[in-house]
């Protein structure tokens, strides 16, 4: 099977003018940044926003800015992805705040961008003890991008579990609530999710190779 491109040949190809390669290394990073979305927005501004929005806007003001990222590797890209995402989400959250008049539920952009990086972090150390890895030396960046990638072709329930129980840390007593379960179906999801999450690392592995 073809050995995907480089994020730092994308990266420079795109310096190059190449309009495919924009799009190509754009898209390569919508699931990781609608994750990291999700994970932000939190329960009340989930139900008030669409994260696919967000990312939309994120990936369009990406392509319009890029002359301005003088990067050249993807840990780089990914951080100022991550920087443009959590201006979005800002506004988003200060939209909200102002139409509710609830301004305790103000975050400020330094807030959200650190909220972003450990939600980032978080999903680059999911299941790296229990899962394969192209290599041990492998960036946390890299199997961030491959995790979110992944968790995108669960069924929603599945990804709802693990947002909800990995990357929000809530107790199984408050998913079931919102999930309308019982805390013991919830555990047994969590468990199923987790098991075909590992199968797909394991088939994207076998793909690399």
């Amino acid at each position: 099977m073809r050995t995907p491109v480089s994020a730092s040949d994308l990266i420079r190809r795109c310096r190059q003018g190449e309009a495919p390669a924009r799009e190509e290394l754009f898209d390569r990073y919508r699931h990781y940044l609608r994750l990291l979305a999700e994970a932000q927005l939190g329960h009340y501004l989930r139900t008030r926003c669409d994260p696919s929005d967000l990312v939309q806007q994120t990936l369009l003001e990406a392509h319009r800015d890029f002359a301005g990222f003088t990067g050249t590797r993807e840990a780089e890209l990914l951080a100022w992805l991550r920087r443009i995402l959590a201006h979005n989400l800002c506004n988003e959250a200060r939209h909200q705040a102002a139409q509710q008049r609830a301004v305790s539920r103000e975050v400020s952009l330094e807030q959200v961008v650190a909220g972003l990086d450990s939600s980032s972090m978080t999903l680059g150390r999911g299941l790296a003890a229990d899962t394969p890895s192209p290599s041990q030396n492998a960036a946390r960046h890299e199997t961030a991008v491959r995790l979110a990638d992944a968790l995108s072709r669960l069924p929603a329930d599945h990804q709802t579990v693990l947002l909800l129980r990995i990357f929000e840390g809530l107790p199984a007593e408050e998913v079931a609530r919102r999930m309308d379960r019982s805390a013991g179906a919830v555990r047994m999801l969590q468990l199923r999710a987790l098991t075909a999450l590992r199968e797909q690392l394991h088939d994207t592995t076998d793909q690399r190779r």
